[in-house]
């Protein structure tokens, strides 16, 4: 999944004057609604981008939909395997058994046009803070691990694969606890 985002507000504007123009209707001449403000671009980095950061990314996006919070979500790996791209079984069962279909999903890569685009970068350890810095020294103010940016505690999201159920389940709970306080802090002031 790449970048999603809003239409710039001027372009919104033209489309629907333009819209309006071709049914006969007058220009739209109203300010446009908040929503059409930029979004908060967010990356959460895991290793593989197969368990953590991918259930971080799909719990945030329908956190964020829920709240209709102004944010653009991705997930990406620091390390990914290329023999072993899709979601681990035991994230894609918990994750349909919330309505959340992650079946078509493929590991990807953390590319630097994604470190530079994103406002803010959230990881799963410690480890990956500075596998991120490693790779861009420039992004070690927009990176931190969730917990430290969402509680400002010291807590590592440990990884589950190849480990039972129990373990997905500790790790989505602690995503569930971070991530509704991690979407507020980053969209303060712009819903």
């Amino acid at each position: 999944m790449g970048w999603t985002r809003h239409p710039a507000p001027t372009r919104l504007l033209a489309m629907l004057n333009r819209r309006h123009l071709l049914m006969g209707l007058s220009a739209v001449a109203a300010p446009l609604p908040c929503w059409a403000a930029e979004p908060v671009k967010i990356a959460f980095v895991d290793t593989g981008n197969t368990g953590r950061g991918l259930m971080a990314e799909v719990l945030a996006r329908a956190e964020a939909a829920r709240r209709s919070l102004p944010v653009a979500l991705i997930s990406r790996g620091l390390n990914p395997d290329p023999f072993d791209e899709r979601a681990e079984a035991n994230a894609k069962i918990l994750l349909m058994n919330r309505g959340i279909d992650v079946a078509g999903h493929r590991a990807r890569h953390l590319e630097p046009g994604d470190i530079v685009h994103a406002d803010l970068i959230l990881t799963m350890t410690t480890d990956h803070v500075a596998g991120v810095r490693a790779l861009a020294p420039y992004a070690a103010t927009k990176t931190f691990t969730l917990a430290s940016y969402a509680i400002g505690a010291d807590e590592q999201i440990p990884d589950a694969w190849g480990k039972p159920m129990a373990a997905y389940e500790a790790v989505i709970a602690q995503l569930d606890r971070l991530i509704p306080l991690a979407l507020t802090k980053a969209t303060a002031g712009r819903t």
